[in-house]
């Protein structure tokens, strides 16, 4: 590809993890009542659905990392935030009619193997005393490997966890020196052995590309230990360099990071060995081996995206647990005290969940979100039914991506190509309605390479 496409589309958009994009929320309304009416409403035509659980502590900090973290050593503060993460839940299951179905939970964080195995059994009996299950369901947790024990993984699998997500970013020890991450390649190894010989059906690897003083080397380095691990799934993210979002990163000089041109041989050289290896690639930067769910679904035109990324399952409830995390309602979206505590304060003292922001959609935002799903998942879309909307306004904006070979315009349809992939996120804005007539006051998201 040519570089000059490169330079001309690395620019600041959303992620499109959710539209409209968080940044962009209206917050006109953040009572709990009204959240609630939105759950209920969508509990009514579905009692399936998804549950993030937000663990947010860590014993030390990795300088790239974005997330909403608290480090600390001290371990005493595992049972109360349990006991808060439990007490949110059933504020939601006391209100419904009857017990959820589980389709999806996943454990994020921070690092949720900070907690120990014991504590953790705690949490997810407490969870699934108030639920049922579904047959075909997704339990994950993502994991350090430092801290991931043969008991973490061999306890969750007992309580129905079938996939792992291994935080792994790079497997020089360099580099994770470069970014105070501490693991071995021979931990990854044993985590990975183990959990498969437990019976886990489904391992992920996160790495990123853009890392301080990564190189094609490195790149490779990774290339290597994927080939022999073959993992099931690899979630390939662009470090984003945002200190002004993340203060930790100013840890290291910018002049360290791989920019640029280098910054998208980087990503090239890591996708193209995912492709000659056999994997598939999913919506934007994640890759799959044929046989895994992700890929079936991907393939079946059935995937899906929300809060916590891709995935087979489409419940149109997501909740979400926890100091930050944010819930999807389908109609609407809620997110929790960022503040660790002011969290637990106000969930160990209010009757609701503790919401500091919120959006509920128009119809226009609706439309927008399907639509802009059908993009990122299938990397395709189609306006039949709003045939005047897309000549005066997208058709125009389309041509110009046109222009440059990144889809193809066909009556009230657009297909994204092949080149065209690695700029969806440019290809989802012309979308965008609100971030094009929205007043943000500072750069708010990352480049879309």
């Amino acid at each position: 590809m040519d570089y000059r496409l490169v330079e001309k589309y690395n620019v600041a958009v959303p992620r499109y993890t959710s539209y409209p994009a968080v940044p962009l929320w209206d917050n006109a309304d953040v009572s709990g009542e009204r959240w609630m009416h939105e759950v209920l409403q969508a509990f009514e035509n579905d009692r399936e659905l998804s549950l993030y659980i937000h663990l947010p502590y860590c014993e030390s900090l990795c300088t790239y990392c974005g997330c909403n973290k608290h480090i600390t050593k001290n371990h005493l503060v595992e049972v109360p935030y349990i006991k808060a993460v439990l007490k949110e839940w059933r504020m939601y299951t006391r209100r419904f009619p009857e017990k959820p179905v589980l389709r999806e939970i996943h454990l994020g964080g921070g690092t949720p193997t900070f907690f120990s195995p014991e504590n953790l059994e705690m949490l997810i009996a407490g969870i699934l005393a108030e639920a049922e299950v579904a047959d075909f369901h997704s339990f994950s947790f993502e994991a350090h490997p430092f801290s991931t024990t043969d008991a973490h993984l061999e306890s969750l699998y007992k309580l129905g966890f079938n996939r792992l997500s291994l935080g792994i970013q790079d497997f020089d020890p360099k580099i994770l020196s470069l970014i105070n991450r501490f693991q071995t390649e021979e931990q990854v190894e044993h985590i990975v052995s183990k959990a498969r010989a437990i019976g886990y059906d489904s391992i992920n690897f996160d790495l990123i590309y853009g890392l301080p003083q990564q190189d094609q080397g490195n790149i490779r380095r990774n290339l290597d230990w994927v080939s022999k691990l073959k993992p099931d799934r690899i979630a390939f993210y662009s470090y984003a360099h945002v200190p002004g979002v993340a203060p930790s990163q100013r840890a290291y000089d910018e002049n360290d990071l791989p920019i640029g041109e280098d910054k998208w041989q980087l990503y090239r050289l890591g996708a193209d060995g995912f492709l000659r290896m056999g994997y598939q690639e999913i919506g934007m930067d994640h890759f799959a081996l044929p046989k895994d769910d992700l890929a079936v679904s991907a393939r079946k035109h059935k995937l899906h995206r929300n809060f916590m990324g891709y995935t087979p399952h489409h419940t149109h409830l997501a909740l979400a647990l926890g100091a930050s995390s944010i819930s999807d309602a389908w109609t609407g979206f809620a997110q929790n005290e960022k503040k660790l505590k002011d969290y637990l304060q106000r969930v160990n003292s209010e009757d609701f969940p503790p919401i500091i922001k919120s959006h509920y959609h128009t119809e226009e935002d609706l439309e927008t979100r399907a639509k802009l799903l059908e993009l990122i998942c299938h990397f395709e879309g189609d306006w039949l039914e709003d045939r005047a909307y897309f000549d005066q306004y997208l058709k125009p904006r389309f041509r110009l991506l046109e222009a440059d070979g990144l889809l193809r315009i066909f009556p009230y349809r657009v297909k994204v190509t092949r080149k065209g992939q690695a700029f969806i996120r440019n290809v989802c804005s012309v979308l965008d309605r609100r971030l094009s007539t929205g007043s943000l006051q500072k750069p708010t998201f990352s480049k879309a390479v």
